[in-house]
């Protein structure tokens, strides 16, 4: 029986940052941002947008009421929570009304939290194949203005559908993963900003690249030579450009230029986007559908990696029918319709988040768009609204 990845839906806000601006307002060459780190827009979110209406607008497109019905677990992986005890999973089964019937957790492990999830919800469905869950990677990537980090923020969610007999792709059973204590990125609970040693943490994601690909070609006996495409976490463009680059010379001439054009093909829509820490693996598979050229029973291969640290190595199979498993019209409108703003302006909605003090508070809802947002706080309780 194969299980996999039946259906994708992606949801960012409808404004955006140039790089361009920012490296202006910044005194940066624009070079930097753009080819140096490999960012050419940053996704801005509003006041009205957090992890669990990101998440919401995500899983909206997948979902249909039959769908809902066959829903036995919500694992959502994300390290932007919202309270230190209750799941942004069980705000999220609530949103989209879903069954009581149903298992909501959420995972944190950095940016790995949704492979986690993903590989859970796979092993679930293996045993009850009539059930389907729904995997989320939603995040809001912040490191403060004016810091080194600024230019890698953004945010946004993406939701799957995990199921028997997938339209998307069917995960293999053999991965690869590595765990170490390593302080390269993290985020004490007293803090709403990461703090992050970002060339260490460059060097920690390359070495877990390589110990997890070594590993898995040990215990498949698959070489690059088997792989159609490899995708990989993208808090940054650049950064799977160079993990890309330390296995390329085993490949021969025309492969390496066919994995080069599949990387371009699966780094274009993060290019836009900017990090949304556990989603950025799945965003990139994503733009890999949408822009890439694929056949099926093309196996492509999935770098995760959390800060922390925890990194993983799958593969899965292409699936005939899976241009049919996501909505590529409209996620070209949703990324196009987005409004760019001034430096002045992002600066004010980065700082307009809910206040830390637990007070009430009603925010300006009347430009939001997305059909499902946050309109504030009572009771120390957000209260979320459809539209």
């Amino acid at each position: 029986m194969k299980v996999g990845i039946d259906k994708i839906g992606f949801y960012t806000p409808n404004l955006y940052l140039d790089m361009v601006d920012l490296a202006h307002a910044r005194g940066a060459d624009p070079a930097k941002y753009q080819v140096g780190i490999g960012q050419s827009k940053q996704a801005v979110i509003p006041p009205t947008q957090d992890v669990v209406t990101m998440a919401a607008n995500a899983a909206a497109q997948i979902l249909t009421p039959t769908i809902k019905t066959q829903i036995a677990m919500v694992l959502f992986g994300t390290e932007s929570g919202i309270d230190n005890s209750k799941a942004t999973a069980v705000y999220l089964a609530h949103l989209l009304e879903l069954s009581p019937q149903t298992r909501a957790v959420e995972l944190k492990q950095a940016c790995y939290g949704a492979t986690a999830g993903l590989q859970l919800a796979a092993d679930y469905v293996r045993v009850h194949p009539q059930a389907k869950v729904l995997v989320i990677g939603a995040d809001i990537a912040r490191y403060g203005l004016r810091t080194a980090g600024e230019v890698t923020q953004g945010g946004g969610a993406v939701a799957m559908l995990v199921a028997a007999n997938p339209q998307i792709l069917e995960l293999e059973a053999t991965s690869s993963y590595h765990t170490a204590d390593v302080m390269d990125f993290w985020r004490p609970t007293y803090r709403t900003e990461a703090l992050v040693d970002g060339k260490y943490s460059t060097n920690v994601y390359l070495d877990f690249f390589a110990a997890v690909w070594a590993d898995y070609q040990r215990q498949t006996k698959l070489t690059i030579a088997d792989f159609a495409a490899f995708t990989f976490h993208l808090p940054f463009t650049k950064m799977g450009r160079k993990g890309l680059r330390q296995i390329l010379p085993t490949a021969t001439p025309e492969h390496q230029a066919q994995l080069t054009a599949a990387f371009e093909a699966s780094q274009a829509d993060n290019r836009d986007v900017g990090n949304l820490y556990t989603g950025s693996l799945y965003l990139s598979f994503l733009s890999l559908l949408r822009h890439g050229h694929l056949q099926a029973g093309q196996r492509i291969g999935f770098f995760s990696y959390g800060s922390g640290a925890e990194g993983e190595f799958f593969s899965g199979l292409i699936q005939p029918n899976y241009r049919q498993g996501f909505d590529d019209a409209g996620l070209t409108d949703l990324l196009a319709n987005r409004r760019a703003v001034s430096v002045a302006e992002y600066e004010q909605l980065y700082n307009q988040q809910l206040s830390s003090d637990g007070q009430d508070m009603q925010l300006a809802v009347g430009q939001e768009q997305a059909p499902y947002y946050l309109a504030g706080r009572q009771h120390e309780q957000r209260v979320y609204r459809r539209q």
